[in-house]
Formats: C-alpha cells, sequence, structure tokens
C-alpha cells in the first residue's frame, strides 16, 4: 500500500514531532488521512487508533514522546467519517462501525509497514482502539499492543448510568436527523450518524459486540496471541473493572496484563476515560508505558492484574 508524505515546513533534523500529513485508502477504495512521526531511533514503529469520536491530533504528544524514546516512527489516523478522513462527496454507501475495525485499522497497519519497512511493529488504542485490535485480523502483525480505558460499552457496566439514556433517548433520535453527529450533542468529534447507532446498539448488548448476530468477525478475538498490556483509570466511569473485564475476557489465547491507574500516579489530578493521553501526564503516565511498548520493559506503576 502507498504513503503519500505532504511536508510540513520546519520540521525538527533529530525528530518529526510535529508529524507530516498522509494519505492511503482501505481496501473498500474509502480515502483515509493520517499523521506520520518520524524519528531517528531503532525502535518499532508504532500505530496509535483513537477512541470513537477522538481525532487523531489528540495523540499527536505522545506520539512526539515516542519518537523522542526511540520509536522509528507513528502513526496517528482518523477513521472513515471523522476528521480529516471526511466522507468523500461521492461516497454513497453505508458507514458501519465495524468498518473502522476490519478496513480502516488494517489499511493504517499497511501504510505504518510501508513507511517503516522491516521495523517491528506495535500499537496502542484507546477505548474503541482496543476493542478494534481482535476484530482486525492483523493482531498477529504486533509485537505488543497497549490498550487505555478499553471496555465493553454495555451501558449496564458503566458508573455513568443516565450515559446509555442519553444516548438511546437523545442521541439515536438526533443520530437521524443529521448525516453526522453534532458537536452540541457532547459525543466528541462528529461521526456518521449510522456509525453512532450502530455503537448505540451495540451498548444495549449485555456482551456488547459480541451478541451482534451480523458481526461474525469478533469471533477473531480468540485468534490473537499478541501480548497486551491494558490500562485501567480508577476514576474512569465508563471503564470499569467490570466493563474492562467483560471485554478483556474475550482474548482468551492473549496473554493479558492489567494495570490500574489512579489520579495518585497522576500527582494528584483526575484522569478520567480520554485524560491519559493529555501532556500534562508525560511526565507521570507516559514514561513507563512508552517503555513496555517500545522495549517490553515491565511496568511498575499502579496496581497490578492478571498474567
Amino acid at each position: 500500500m502507498s504513503v503519500h508524505p505532504l511536508p510540513i515546513p520546519g520540521s525538527q533534523p533529530t525528530a518529526d514531532v510535529a508529524g507530516q500529513p498522509v494519505a492511503f485508502a482501505a481496501k473498500d477504495g474509502f480515502p483515509l488521512a493520517g499523521t506520520l512521526f518520524r524519528g531517528l531511533g531503532d525502535g518499532p514503529a508504532v500505530l496509535v487508533s483513537s477512541a470513537t469520536a477522538v481525532p487523531q491530533g489528540f495523540y499527536a504528544a505522545f506520539a512526539g514522546a515516542l519518537v523522542a524514546a526511540g520509536a522509528t516512527a507513528v502513526l496517528t489516523y482518523d477513521y472513515r467519517g471523522v476528521g480529516r478522513s471526511a466522507r468523500p462527496l461521492s461516497w454513497r454507501r453505508r458507514i458501519s462501525k465495524k468498518e473502522w475495525a476490519l478496513h480502516d485499522f488494517p489499511a493504517a497497519l499497511a501504510a505504518l509497514r510501508s513507511a517503516a519497512p522491516g521495523r517491528p511493529l506495535v500499537g496502542i488504542g484507546q477505548s474503541f482502539g482496543g476493542q478494534a485490535l481482535g476484530i482486525s485480523g492483523v493482531a498477529g502483525d504486533f509485537e505488543r499492543y497497549g490498550m487505555v480505558a478499553t471496555m465493553s460499552g454495555y451501558w449496564r457496566g458503566l458508573d455513568d448510568r443516565m450515559a446509555g439514556p442519553r444516548m438511546f433517548a437523545v442521541g439515536v433520535p438526533v443520530s437521524l436527523l443529521f448525516a453526522d453527529t453534532p458537536r452540541w450533542l457532547g459525543v466528541g468529534e462528529p461521526i456518521p450518524g449510522s456509525v453512532f447507532r450502530d455503537w448505540a446498539r451495540w451498548c444495549r448488548m449485555p456482551d456488547y459486540f459480541f451478541d451482534d448476530p451480523t458481526f461474525p468477525e469478533t469471533a477473531r478475538y480468540e485468534e490473537v496471541t499478541t501480548p497486551i498490556l491494558a490500562i485501567g483509570l480508577t476514576d474512569d466511569v465508563w471503564g470499569t473493572k467490570r466493563a474492562v473485564e467483560a471485554l478483556m475476557r474475550h482474548y482468551t489465547n492473549a496473554p493479558v496484563e492489567r494495570r490500574w491507574l489512579s489520579p495518585a500516579d497522576a500527582g494528584g489530578h483526575a484522569i478520567g476515560h480520554l485524560g491519559f493521553f493529555r501532556s500534562r501526564f508525560a511526565p507521570t503516565l507516559w514514561p513507563e508505558f512508552i517503555a513496555w511498548l517500545l522495549r517490553g520493559e515491565p511496568m511498575t506503576l499502579g496496581a497490578r492484574e492478571g498474567v
């Protein structure tokens, strides 16, 4: 798969911490957009897969920290219909959320491989980006995979008990009125209304998308043998222990270590569902996670569960 870099003036000589926009396509032809960060180290190349409705730019600071720590290259990207991977005017087919994992995730990995040929590959997924690993069919390409706030979205597994009603009673009707969810809905970056409805349907199911009879690819979770480090946040009202366990138990053949980080581990600052990748946590939460990801060094921060 070809990757087409679009140069950015003023990139730094030691490492491209600003990143270069890149364009590539999924196997069904949907055009996708990413940002490639190049480093001078000899470490692995890293794929960063976003949470739902979170644009790739949110991970830019973390990508910069990865190349500074020795990553050869880091690729962030937007799923189809999100951010810079906007729906082309000529695209008439329905966009489904499972296509993010089945088509976009493998395409991004292929683009990273093309940009860093011969380098070992590791990955990071936040929330849906961790769920996508088991569906993608390419988990075996990664030496290690880190997950942050990755959990089942079943609404009764969350501590935010209003999340489900807000999604079902407000979000779904609104998603039928607009091609993309409006910002005022509070979901985050606009996402295709069809994707939102897929998400809402899964969140009604006790075993999340594993209960979806139209989604047989979830059986691929059993094929994953990649070592996984799953980071949970004790103040995350969505990624509760029961919600994280409900998802991670499907990685039946992968060595999974879960570590729970608290605000005390973050210098007393609240973290929440999306906070881990905010630059304020660079000196506290990032170093050990990056060391595990790039070099396989054990993580000691937080409370350990699992392998």
